[in-house]
């Protein structure tokens, strides 16, 4: 098995305590029980519309099972960090986690593929492949690292923010310090565009755009709110250089220990998620963009043009890699 066991955080190990501690009193007080609790643990806060699709899935989980089967919920980053949670989930800490497409390309390679400048042309497009036998494919590919994908979520179009200077071309990222997720994929991306691709956990950001450690970082309009950087920057680029979707992932121990039954709940309570958070991530950019607005925010809506052709080595290099280039071609023919 490759990249996990590696030397832990004091707040890892703290976590594993936390939750071990938690599910042996609950197996304790429910050993006369058939019910099957499974810990999700994810970073974003509550009022983010991924959350409330997780808490749809729960609610639907719950029906379906007759309480059977349940989702309990650690949000807003309570038991670490994307790549800490992963991490808790392949030891067994947890069941199940969501994350960014680009943190799982650290140990499913094929999902390199979602952080590709411009890969997917619109959000139809994103879904069409995602919902398909690309989607099937990725979703599949990180078995081998104990990790099984259940479902996507709607993480919309990721785009540049700044403090202090708006970027209405790729020139006017030269020398800007940008935070970008940490995998190699983002911090080749940005660098690529022309930045100085700075790598940083997402909870550290707020304090590095306040001290000037970074010039700007880049996401989607909901996490640009939710994490309160609209009070430090003050330039939103619409340059829309990734549609990089979240995702559902569970543990394989957890999953193989599942009967039948409780797997086709589960995988019918996500897919019914689904739809509910794209209808919440929908809502929650409408309501975002009006907000940003009456604060002031400078939206910039530049020509996608010369990012497009910037951007374009990102691809062709991983068009190199075979394991990579027939997935890349399936999307670009459908």
């Amino acid at each position: 098995m490759k990249h996990f066991f590696k030397l832990m955080s004091f707040r890892k190990i703290l976590s594993i305590i936390f939750v071990g501690t938690w599910l042996l009193f609950n197996l304790s007080c429910a050993s006369n029980s058939d019910e099957k609790i499974l810990f999700f643990a994810h970073s974003l806060p509550t009022s983010h519309p991924v959350h409330k699709g997780i808490v749809a899935m729960q609610e639907s989980l719950n029906e379906k099972s007759g309480g059977k089967l349940q989702i309990k919920i650690f949000p807003d980053g309570q038991l670490g960090s994307e790549r800490e949670t992963i991490e808790l989930l392949q030891i067994g800490s947890i069941a199940m986690t969501k994350v960014s497409a680009s943190a799982l390309s650290n140990f499913a390679p094929e999902y390199k593929i979602t952080v590709i400048p411009y890969l997917f042309r619109d959000s139809d497009h994103l879904f069409k492949n995602l919902e398909g036998e690309v989607g099937e494919q990725l979703l599949a590919s990180g078995t081998e690292y104990l990790l099984r994908g259940v479902c996507f979520y709607d993480a919309g179009a990721r785009s540049f923010y700044t403090k202090d200077a708006p970027v209405n071309s790729p020139d006017d990222l030269d020398g800007l310090k940008l935070r970008v997720q940490n995998d190699q994929m983002s911090v080749d991306m940005a660098n690529t565009l022309g930045a100085s691709a700075t790598p940083m956990a997402f909870g550290e950001l707020y304090t590095a755009l306040q001290q000037n450690v970074v010039d700007g970082a880049e996401n989607n309009i909901p996490s640009f709110v939710s994490s309160n950087h609209f009070e430090v920057c003050k330039y939103y680029i619409f340059d829309e250089h990734t549609m990089v979707p979240d995702v559902v992932i569970i543990g394989t121990k957890f999953w193989d220990s599942l009967s039948e039954e409780e797997k086709v709940w589960l995988e019918e309570a996500a897919d019914e998620s689904v739809a509910k958070q794209k209808q919440y991530w929908k809502e929650t950019v409408d309501e975002n963009m009006k907000m940003l607005k009456e604060k002031g925010i400078e939206f910039i809506y530049p020509d996608k043009a010369p990012f497009v052709e910037k951007s374009r080595p990102v691809m062709e290099r991983l068009l190199e890699d075979p394991q990579l280039r027939p997935i890349i071609e399936k999307i670009n023919a459908n």
